[in-house]
């Protein structure tokens, strides 16, 4: 029989113990140091880089299914984790635990910048975040679901780019002299000497392209040499997405900025230059380290989706998914409505025929905000715009000698309900065909203006749930139980 599905039964994982009293050692941000959760004595992590305590390792076999399980050094609970994940914690007593088998020497990081915000920092920070969001459900405010952030270090490849070489560009300047129009044509020539050090790019396929980027950036001058020391107390992933995938963004961004930077040079002013190709920046790749970066994630869970907030446990940049409650949004937009009707009714009358030109293009404006969201929606839910999912997706679907399984294809999009666009469109129909007849009496006017914004009123619940479905994702990659609290 052709085997479905497979991978690796190990026994191997760590528990960094203290030399003193043999407690569990956890990263402490404040001191930079690991720190003895029952004497409270700090160390060196530069000391621990190493096993101590392996447990004896295994394989198994079940019909068709081979299964991963780790056992937890210190009371031989077995410990979930993903297929990906590098360090975790015990589900029976919460011991922090590092995976060594997942930071192999192919997958082991180059670097680590350290978790410099504490949880609490991370709280208040996300607090201050959410007092500008009005109109969210009241559970993201609860003391006890913000409580619920986990430290987590995310793979990331840096890259580090040079452009060096002699320059030559085209430019011209034009000038008029009577009825001629004189264009000077230049060769402006130089010598580059650029280096972009650490562009990164998240090697994580369940991390979002769109989070990873508006985290950014990281300041490098925090990297430091990677031991696994530092993961204990945290979450850990690793890399599952070739650095190849982000070298042509890597080098496109770089030569952007380069670009730029040679038209805005005040050596070049005055001068039009003709538009600067990559190849003429000699833009060149030197070398790709891999690294994990610290990030405090948060999931709030709305029926079948996902919202997530993550804040950057270096700057403490905060990124946040952050969903409507369509009754607060109604209801502050009625408060808000009555004013300026208010001050439509004292300042203007609008005549019949441009009553329902209004709803018209309020038709048409609902329609294209309605679709947006849509497309939208089905790029966020298949992968479409993120290049880590579509790799994995691509990687698993061309598998040598094996079946396309669910797994390989993109999930499919949330659905929508079709009333946001068909009533809306009709609404626009019953408009402009009023307009156009023209009737002798008004109440034709009105009365299509009432059946208008009655239907875009629809719309608009609808264009919420879209909003809704776009600030939430589909499946909950990061939703990480257990551990200490207090890290």
């Amino acid at each position: 029989r052709r085997v479905l599905f497979r991978s690796v039964l190990e026994r191997e994982n760590t528990m960094l113990s203290c030399p003193n009293c043999g407690g569990n050692l956890k990263f402490d941000i404040p001191s930079q140091q690991l720190s003895c959760e029952h004497c409270h004595t700090l160390f060196d992590p530069y000391d621990f880089d190493g096993k101590t305590s392996d447990a004896e390792e295994s394989k198994t076999f079940d019909g068709d299914y081979e299964v991963t399980i780790f056992t937890c050094p210190q009371c031989g609970g077995e410990i979930l984790s993903t297929d990906n994940a590098a360090a975790g914690f015990c589900s029976f007593c919460g011991a922090s635990t590092i995976l060594y088998s997942r930071i192999s020497h192919e997958k082991r990081p180059n670097y680590i910048i350290p978790f410099q915000k504490t949880k609490e920092q991370c709280k208040e920070a996300y607090a201050r975040r959410m007092k500008h969001s009005i109109f969210a459900p009241k559970e993201l405010r609860d003391p006890s679901y913000i409580d619920s952030f986990r430290g987590i270090y995310m793979p990331y490849w840096a890259f580090y780019i040079s452009q060096k070489g002699s320059l030559s560009l085209n430019g011209k300047k034009t000038s008029r002299r009577g009825d001629y129009i004189i264009t000077d044509h230049y060769a402006l020539t130089g010598d580059l000497d650029a280096y972009y050090k650490g562009l990164s790019y998240d090697a994580s396929s369940s991390f979002d392209d769109n989070i990873s980027e508006e985290l950014a950036p990281y300041n490098l001058k925090g990297m430091k040499a990677f031991t696994p020391a530092y993961l204990s107390g945290f979450y850990a992933d690793t890399s599952d997405v070739d650095a190849k995938v982000y070298q042509g963004d890597a080098e496109y961004t770089a030569s952007a900025e380069t670009t730029e930077r040679i038209a805005s040079d005040g050596t070049f002013a005055g001068f039009t230059m003709d538009t600067i190709r990559p190849e003429q920046l000699h833009t060149k790749t030197e070398t790709i380290d891999s690294t994990m970066f610290p990030v405090w994630f948060l999931s709030y869970r709305q029926k079948d989706r996902v919202a997530y907030a993550t804040v950057n446990g270096q700057t403490g940049l905060v990124v946040a998914d952050i969903p409507i409650d369509p009754k607060r949004y109604l209801l502050g937009s009625l408060l808000l409505a009555i004013p300026i009707f208010a001050l439509l009714a004292w300042s203007a009358f609008l005549q019949p025929s441009s009553l329902v030109m209004t709803t018209l293009l309020l038709s048409l404006l609902s329609i294209g905000v309605y679709c947006y969201e849509c497309v939208s929606i089905h790029q966020k839910d298949t992968g479409a715009n993120d290049r880590g999912k579509m790799f994995i997706q691509s990687k698993k679907a061309s598998a040598a000698d094996k079946p396309k399984t669910p797994e390989a294809q993109p999930e499919p999009a949330a659905k929508t309900n079709p009333l946001g666009w068909i009533l809306p469109l009709c609404a626009a129909v019953l408009s402009f065909g009023v307009w156009f007849l023209h009737p002798v009496s008004d109440l034709y006017y009105y009365g299509a203006a009432i059946l208008s914004m009655a239907a875009i009123l629809v719309s608009f619940i609808s264009i919420i749930h879209a909003y809704n479905l776009l600030s939430t994702r589909r499946l909950p990659q990061f939703d990480k139980q257990g551990g200490d609290d207090r890290a």
